[in-house]
């Protein structure tokens, strides 16, 4: 401490020096002490710290000055409260000073302390705050020198974005100050005002933010002089953006006068309208709703704005005329017109933007626009100044943009889109033609805006320029050929060519080959990387292009005149070792589809070429990129030669495998695999080992990717070169084995793994018994040791288990009578445990799915038996097996499932089981669909019989039998379904609403079309009397909305008031009951709360666009208020709204804030069980991660209601370190990756 003092002293001492250069030397000396986080200086230091510094201020040299500025942002942060009062104290008076030097100087000083003051010590910053606030108000208003004036307003305006909320007392005196100084004589000072007020609405009370409202319109109405009528439009604009969320309500006196003023002969009046107008859209998008209309007619008048320039001259003769006498007729009318006074295009670009804004917030009108607003777009293509034609192109790419996730998002969703797609194709031709005459500019800027569009326009429609390519070729030639071409327009040109080249048909290409090769072989060497980078994607695109292999494609194009020009060039880039790895990854990625496609015309090059695949491969930079390519090649339909570099490439590949880079693994297996499919003859057993030595390791649960790809490499290894299995027995069966008993193993893994048994079945020491004894060892033996009720292994092994049995079983047939008698004499023998009992039931099943076990007579007696059985597990597997063996045989089992449905009521739900069994596995394929089509009208009166059942598990396996047969005849049984929805009994119309919810998959199905015409009736049970009626229907309505909401987007409208309805408490269903003495509430409709706040979780998803999201809010509102489990789908709402619609959550931003407050304050009763404390305090950390979420939303720290509750959080120790951890969490993981999963 001494010491640091003594240091201090005697730099303040080299500061009085008569020196400049040891003052300034000191006063650096001092900053770098100050910016040191251990310094701490004791009170006499801190004086005479700081009345140094303040004395320095006023120092001759201006240099000593600027560093002594400096110095005070690290110390205030280091001194006590009183001494960074007098700093502010002496600053504020110097501001007053008549030395302009001192006043700047000053000034600085004031907005780096602000800037520098803690927010964390809320104490320091509100008293130094409301110090400055007064000084600056008077200053203000009392003040005659207009540069001490504009320095106040600018100070004033940091502070109250800083600090707006600390100040609420000061605001109304802020605000008279600033109001005056709107109709000040200089237009600067009016700049800061509207600066400052702007900064003072986002954290103003209501009352002031109306009183501001209020004058503002008073003095509009006025209208007292253009000058200061600007200015009120312009603060409008302002107040808007920064608070645009409390604005609305003012929107319906503020917009017929700023429409009225649009009319008056003054442009930079019409410039602010126009501005104020985006605004509005922007942060209003609901109360600017009735005013859309007159925006768009305004702004189509407007953007065509130019009375000095008159565009049709010489239109017509222009496309006569030569490209050069074009370009300088141009020219010249330029700058005949040219005029320095003309504020026009200002308006153009003011009506651009605000139409930009109209369509990013519109979507629901996007036909309207394709009508009215496109063509007038196009035709203002033309427009003579650079920065408005940029803007026009940004306004059109938005719409383009507009239509674009519509179409991608849903492959059924193009239904709906038909009337814009349509629309925007009829105009093509009419963007290309104003396009075309625009790639012939010299300006950058305009030819990168047309490309852009032109890429956004193939992005929304592939295809969409196949008839226009010789209007654009000249523009794309000129883009790349012209040495006045930026680097950044080459860039541009070359994205688009590589689009089109992407998203076309490749015949549509081959007449302008020869135009195209010679400027992207040129970019290929050209020396900046970044050319070079683009034109190898292009060039890579272009060998798909001119001789495709994989597209069904009938071309007569003779692509060989080109092969060697393509393969130089490309070689080139190749070979060289310093160049930038972009370029490096790009050359090995182009050559490997070149060798793929022209392989065949490079025979004698390949000998040079493959090599240096090898070295890239041995480079850790370029191996992944090389082993891509090295599987292109090797899958291609040429075959192409790679015998040359096997022997030295595989032990590299080969050793891949236990790299710790799992990218670099999934790629080496799945090159490793085509290599052994294509080249499997000519790999030697060494290959072979140095492959196998690898992959033990590799099959685990921990990837089931890798062990996949693993099995799948095994595979085929396996059917080519038998004699190198017999690793298998010893090293890898092991490892598979475990695996296999993993809960994990399911979908492509599980198939992997079948096809490997079935490949390997019958090599030497994997006989069939082999294999057999292995797969049921852990069933058997540790059932032989096991005396409890529980299983020897996890259930889904069983399962996995079996279907590897049956497997094995399909590929030897001969032993399938044994294994199914042994399997049959398990079940019936009473000393079985469960775990024997309930594998031998499934493998039976499986086995029984594939071969026709009706020649085992007892077959059916043995599986009844065990629907006796007292475990549950046993009781599943035996109607699995029973539904599985009917497969085998339908004509024999089927019959006699459905009487045994009919006679034996006390088993129906299990029997119906294996119905839903026989149903699911034949509608799977066209000859299962055609045996089982003469028992349809069966099954389905039987159905009929049992949707009454007062089960609701059975009614709802009635419900899935009967969704999935009417898949295989939609036609007449939707019908049938239909006529039911009228029955008198809630409980079939209950099963008939849940049916369709089995029609319905995210895949396309020839169902579909029907459905999508009569599903509005299904869901008009919304609306029906009884209770579970409605909540089926509300599930079945998720279904759609979730899989395939093409079905239901175009119902909205009529649905949504029901579902909005059933988001309601409803008080006549819940009742009290008496448990012994206690007095118990039950709420019977919370089910069908919660899955109508399930069904609005996933529309927003879905259909976002076509919600009102205001009305949509309004219920999430009441679920924040509701039941436990409704708050907690509603936090999880509010997560994702905040992400997707910002604005409108920041509009009604004070109204959520307070039931998450109401939340995270309340206490749980001291005697309360444990339960009670988790389950409250898992609701805070979900209101939590909501509070989180809406503090993402742009300018919701500016809400004073959120200021007030996150000061209540922070004064809470437990609450502070719950939203510190969440805090953490949420900068960990991206926002859009909080997904309920409401299948």
């Amino acid at each position: 401490m001494a010491s640091v003092s003594y240091h201090i002293a005697n730099l303040l001492e080299k500061m009085t020096s008569n020196d400049k250069d040891f003052r300034f030397m000191a006063t650096n000396d001092l900053m770098t002490e100050l910016q040191k986080d251990s310094i701490k200086l004791d009170d006499d230091s801190e004086r005479k710290v700081v009345r140094m510094l303040l004395k320095l201020l006023e120092d001759k040299n201006g240099e000593v000055q600027n560093l002594a500025v400096k110095c005070l942002g690290p110390l205030v942060n280091k001194v006590k409260e009183f001494q960074v009062e007098t700093i502010v104290d002496t600053l504020c008076s110097n501001m007053l000073s008549d030395k302009e030097q001192l006043r700047d100087i000053s000034s600085i000083g004031l907005k780096t302390v602000i800037i520098e003051l803690p927010p964390s010590s809320t104490a320091l910053a509100a008293s130094i705050c409301k110090k400055i606030t007064g000084r600056l108000t008077s200053a203000i208003t009392k003040q005659e020198d207009m540069s001490v004036q504009l320095e106040a307003l600018d100070i004033l305006g940091d502070l109250l974005s800083r600090f707006g909320g600390l100040l609420i007392s000061f605001h109304p005196t802020i605000l008279q100050s600033l109001l005056p100084q709107l109709s000040s004589p200089r237009l600067a000072v009016r700049k800061r005002a509207i600066i400052a007020i702007g900064f003072l609405v986002m954290s103003c009370n209501n009352a002031l933010f109306v009183e501001l409202i209020d004058f503002l319109l008073s003095s509009l109405g006025k209208n007292s002089s253009t000058s200061t009528t600007r200015t009120y439009i312009q603060c409008v604009g302002a107040i808007s953006r920064q608070a645009g969320h409390r604005f609305g309500w003012a929107l319906d006196k503020i917009m017929p006068l700023i429409i009225k003023f649009c009319s008056l002969e003054d442009d930079e009046l019409r410039e602010y309208c126009l501005q104020a107008f985006e605004s509005f859209v922007r942060r209003c998008p609901k109360e600017i709703s009735p005013f859309v209309g007159d925006i768009i007619e305004i702004c189509l008048k407007y953007i065509c704005h130019d009375p000095n320039y008159n565009y049709d001259d010489g239109v017509e003769d222009a496309d006569m005329d030569m490209d050069g006498e074009e370009e300088e007729e141009g020219e010249g009318s330029e700058e005949e017109y040219s005029d320095d006074d003309d504020m026009s295009w200002k308006v153009r670009r003011a009506a651009a933007k605000s139409l930009a804004a109209v369509i990013a917030t519109r979507h629901e009108m996007l036909a309207d626009f394709y009508r009215g607003v496109s063509p007038a777009l196009i035709a203002r293509f033309k427009e003579r100044e650079e920065n408005v034609k940029a803007d026009i192109f940004q306004a059109y790419i938005t719409l383009l943009r507009q239509t674009r996730p519509s179409v991608t998002a849903d492959p059924n969703a193009m239904e709906q889109e038909e009337g814009p797609v349509l629309l925007l194709q009829g105009q093509i031709p009419a963007i290309v033609k104003a396009i075309h005459k625009q790639l012939k500019e010299k300006s950058v800027k305009t030819r990168q805006g047309c490309f852009s569009l032109l890429t956004e326009l193939v992005m929304v429609m592939p295809g969409a320029l196949r008839d226009h390519l010789p209007m654009l070729v000249p523009g794309i030639q000129y883009a790349l050929g012209d040495k006045n071409s930026t680097s950044n327009m080459k860039i541009d040109t070359l994205a688009f060519l590589h689009c089109i080249l992407s998203n076309h048909n490749p015949v549509v290409f081959h007449p302008f080959i020869k135009v195209f090769l010679p400027p992207i072989v040129h970019a290929v060497s050209d020396p900046f990387y970044k050319i070079t980078s683009e034109a190898l994607l292009v060039t890579q695109q272009l060998v798909k292009v001119i001789r495709p292999l994989d597209v069904d494609v009938k071309s007569t194009f003779d692509f060989k005149p080109y092969v060697k020009e393509l393969y130089s060039c490309t070689l080139m880039r190749l070979k060289a070792a310093d160049i930038d790895q972009e370029v490096k990854e790009r050359a090995i990625s182009c050559m490997g589809q070149m060798i793929r496609n022209l392989g065949d015309q490079l025979t004698t090059e390949l000998r040079d070429c493959l090599p240096i695949f090898l070295d890239r491969l041995k480079n850790e930079i370029t191996r992944l990129t090389t082993v891509k390519a090295l599987t292109m090649i090797a899958s291609s339909p040429l075959k192409i030669d790679l015998r040359a570099i096997l022997t030295e490439g595989i032990p590299i590949l080969a050793s891949f495998l236990r790299k710790n880079q799992r990218a670099l693994k999934l790629s080496t297996l799945a090159c490793l695999d085509m290599l052994v499919k294509n080249w499997g003859s000519s790999l030697t057993p060494e290959m072979i080992s140095d492959m196998m030595k690898e992959m033990p390791p590799l099959i685990n649960e921990n990837d089931l990717h890798v062990s996949q790809l693993t099995l799948n490499l095994l595979t085929s290894i396996s059917r080519i070169h038998k004699g190198c299995m017999s690793a298998v027995p010893h090293e890898i069966l092991p490892q598979i084995l475990v695996l296999i008993q993993s809960p994990l193993l399911q979908g492509g893994a599980l198939l992997a793994l079948l096809d490997f048994f079935q490949a390997i079945v019958g090599l030497p020491s994997l006989g069939f018994r082999d294999l057999l004894q292995m797969l049921i060892k852990p069933i058997y033996v540790s059932a032989s040791h096991q005396y409890t009720q529980g299983f020897s292994i996890h259930k889904q092994a069983f399962h996995s288990i079996a279907k590897c049995l049956a497997a094995l079983t399909v590929m030897s047939p001969n032993e399938a009578t044994n294994v199914v008698n042994q399997f049959i004499s398990d079940v019936k023998n009473p000393k079985s445990t469960d775990s024997i009992r309930l594998f031998a039931l499934l493998a039976l099943g499986e086995i029984g799915k594939h071969l026709d076990l009706s020649g085992q007579s007892e077959i059916q007696d043995v599986i009844l038996e065990a629907f006796t059985s007292q475990n549950e597990e046993v009781k599943s597997a035996a109607s699995y097996a029973l539904g599985n063996v009917s497969v085998g045989n339908l004509n024999k089992f089927l019959p006699f499932v459905l009487r045994e449905i009919e006679s034996q009521p006390k088993r129906q739900y299990l029997l119906l089981h294996s119905l839903k069994e026989i149903i699911s596995c034949d509608s799977s394929s066209s000859s299962g669909v055609n045996t089982l089509k003469p028992y349809v009208q069966t099954i389905w009166s039987m159905l009929f019989t049992h949707c009454e059942c007062p089960e609701e598990g059975t009614r709802n396996v009635v419900s899935e039998c009967l969704g999935k047969l009417t898949l295989m005849d939609p036609a007449s049984l939707l019908a049938s379904l239909k006529q039911h929805l009228t029955s008198p009994s809630a409980l079939t119309r209950s099963t008939v609403v849940t049916a369709v919810k089995f029609t319905i998959s995210d895949q396309p199905q020839a169902i579909d079309s029907l459905l999508k015409d009569c599903i509005e009736e299904f869901l008009r049970t919304l609306q029906d009397g009884d209770l579970n009626v409605r909540r089926v229907a509300l599930v079945t309505f998720n279904s759609a909305a979730h899989n395939k909401p093409v079905l239901i987007r175009d119902l909205l409208d009529k649905m949504l008031p029901d579902l909005y309805h059933e988001t309601k408490v409803r008080k006549e269903l819940i009742r009290e009951v008496e448990m012994g003495p206690f007095k118990h509430t039950l709420d019977d409709g919370l089910d069908i709360r919660k899955a109508a706040f399930e069904c609005m979780y996933t529309l927003l998803d879905s259909c976002l666009d076509r919600l009102d999201i205001f009305e949509f809010l309004n219920h999430v509102e009441d679920g924040l208020k509701d039941h436990y489990d409704i708050k907690m789908l509603t936090y999880l709402m509010l997560v994702r709204l905040s992400n997707l619609c910002p604005s409108a959550v920041l509009q009604r931003l004070d109204r959520l804030v307070e039931p998450l407050r109401a939340t995270c304050t309340t206490k749980v009763k001291a005697n309360s069980v444990k339960q009670e404390f988790e389950k409250q305090d898992e609701l805070k950390r979900s209101a939590m991660r909501a509070v989180a979420a809406l503090l993402a939303v742009p300018d919701a720290d500016k809400s004073p209601q959120m200021n007030e509750f996150l000061s209540q959080i922070k004064s809470n120790p437990d609450l502070a370190s719950m939203f510190e951890s969440i805090q953490k969490d949420v900068m960990a993981t991206p926002s859009d990756t909080v997904v309920m999963d409401t299948s």
